[in-house]
């Protein structure tokens, strides 16, 4: 990569970050004040965070005709619990940052869990 390339993509960064940061700003009142704005608004955090979370899945293994390795499976069972337990917890808290923390806590306990039994 040459600097001029690596300029130019900074500087496009930038312009993308300033114009999405001022549109609020520059759109007027009466089109931020419209119902459909507002659901859009309330439900996009939630799909953000699982798309995020179904991209995260390690499911690419499983499809191959070789078998499917108990590991994997654990690791895919335990993804797909905390998944689940977040959305949970999100819905009835709509706090982003504790369904973080128990995502983070339910993925590693599942994990825990499923080491035990094979054992």
């Amino acid at each position: 990569m040459s600097s001029s390339y690596l300029i130019f993509a900074t500087f496009a960064m930038a312009a993308v970050t300033f114009i999405t940061r001022a549109l609020p700003a520059l759109i007027p009142k009466k089109i931020l004040d419209t119902p459909w704005l507002h659901r859009l608004n309330e439900s996009l955090p939630l799909s953000v965070m699982v798309l995020l979370i179904l991209t995260s899945l390690s499911y690419q293994d499983l499809s191959q005709s070789t078998g499917i390795n108990s590991a994997e499976m654990h690791l895919l069972m335990a993804q797909i619990g905390a998944l689940l337990l977040v959305l949970f917890v999100y819905h009835i808290s709509r706090q982003l940052l504790v369904s973080m923390v128990v995502g983070i806590a339910a993925i590693n306990s599942f994990l825990w869990l499923f080491n035990a039994f094979l054992i």
